[in-house]
């Protein structure tokens, strides 16, 4: 009988290792499509502009290049595990103060310490999935990034519902942040332990260079089209397609949708077809997407826009991540400086296209960028 308890213990251990990861994937997912729901809320509560509201995401930008090397320095000197479990939290603190910034300076400081956090969590889950996938010998990353479309599914359907019933944003954030408080404590447990010794000669940080530039200039890319599409897309639904509050999220939960169901494939088609040409096809299918969402003459239309442009954007960061992984936690920190420079400007200049040009220009460069995203990827040696 005591055998039989231990036995099961050890499965119920294991089982829960297993989950850690995913869920780690899956909290930043639910809190970034979180944030990106209830933008529209707390534009029209503090009566912001275009051109307003596009500094605002430029801080969020601003704090995610900022940290990285901050995020290097964590993982070189604490390992991924602890670096993921400091960025958790501060990502819990720092949400429902986004959601009760009562001015503008409130708002931009909370964006820049929100842009922080997210990219440190980012960096460091990564480089555990990174990690986890040379051990297993196989590729994982997609299905890893597929739980963070899972979270961003969930947590758009959440922000419709929410914003449906008037729930303030600061309310929504607090909830959030209470209920993901232990699961993150019970994940970062489970992890193993990878506190690296620490080396003073060892260098912690490096801007991306040879092979590594043409990585970082697809997940570039590919970052502007994604943090452009989760900033702006409610806002396009709501102001050029006429959608309702409770309506306009349902656009970026369909984008979210179709990266889960392409990244749960991503996989199997990386080891049929190999990564360059699923990120190359698949951008021009975004590409594609965009062009309907541009033309589209009624709202159900603009949704299956986004949708098609969900499922080809879906293979950037898990492939690009992927490959950069395998040269090392300072490689992939350095390749993720260059991805989430593309949050740095995306979001604010599609704001300011916006603002000269209106909406539909706008995104008529997300488009160009899925174009570019997919030349890159031809050159792109690394990219296997």
């Amino acid at each position: 009988m005591t055998t039989n308890i231990t036995v099961n213990s050890l499965d119920v251990r294991a089982r829960l290792r297993q989950l850690a990861m995913p869920f780690l994937f899956f909290l930043l997912g639910v809190l970034y499509a979180s944030w990106a729901a209830r933008i529209p809320a707390i534009r029209d509560r503090l009566a912001l502009d275009a051109a307003t509201l596009s500094m605002v995401l430029l801080c969020s930008g601003i704090g995610a290049v900022c940290s990285f090397p901050l995020a290097a320095w964590l993982n070189a000197h604490y390992g991924a595990r602890h670096t993921a479990s400091y960025a958790g939290w501060a990502l819990l603190l720092v949400l429902p103060c986004l959601g009760a910034a009562t001015n503008l300076p409130l708002l931009m400081l909370g964006c820049f310490c929100y842009g922080s956090a997210a990219s440190c969590f980012d960096v460091a889950i990564n480089a555990l999935g990174a990690e986890h996938e040379k051990q297993v010998g196989r590729s994982i990353m997609s299905m890893l990034h597929a739980w963070f479309c899972v979270g961003t599914f969930s947590g758009a359907l959440l922000g419709s519902a929410m914003a449906s019933v008037e729930i303030a944003p600061w309310q929504h954030f607090l909830v959030l942040s209470l209920l993901f408080a232990l699961p993150l404590k019970l994940s970062y447990q489970r992890l193993p332990n990878d506190r690296p010794h620490h080396d003073p000669q060892r260098k912690v940080f490096a801007i991306p260079h040879g092979h590594l530039v043409a990585l970082g200039l697809i997940v570039f890319c590919g970052a502007i089209v994604e943090g452009s599409i989760s900033n702006w897309s409610g806002i396009y639904m709501k102001d050029h397609m006429h959608a309702g509050d409770g309506a306009a999220p349902l656009s970026y939960a369909g984008f979210a949708g179709m990266m889960l169901v392409a990244r749960m494939l991503g996989d199997r088609l990386k080891e049929r077809w190999g990564a360059r040409s699923i990120v190359g096809y698949g951008a021009l299918l975004a590409a594609f997407g965009i062009a309907i969402v541009v033309l589209a003459p009624s709202i159900v239309v603009a949704a299956i826009g986004f949708m098609i442009t969900g499922a080809g954007v879906a293979m950037v960061f898990p492939f690009v991540f992927s490959a950069a992984g395998r040269h090392g936690a300072i490689a992939l920190a350095g390749v993720a400086t260059l991805g989430y420079s593309g949050s740095l400007i995306g979001p604010p200049v599609v704001g300011i296209l916006a603002q000269g040009f209106g909406l539909q220009a706008a995104l008529s460069f997300i488009g160009v960028l899925c174009v570019a995203v997919a030349f890159a990827a031809s050159r792109a040696r690394w990219l296997v």
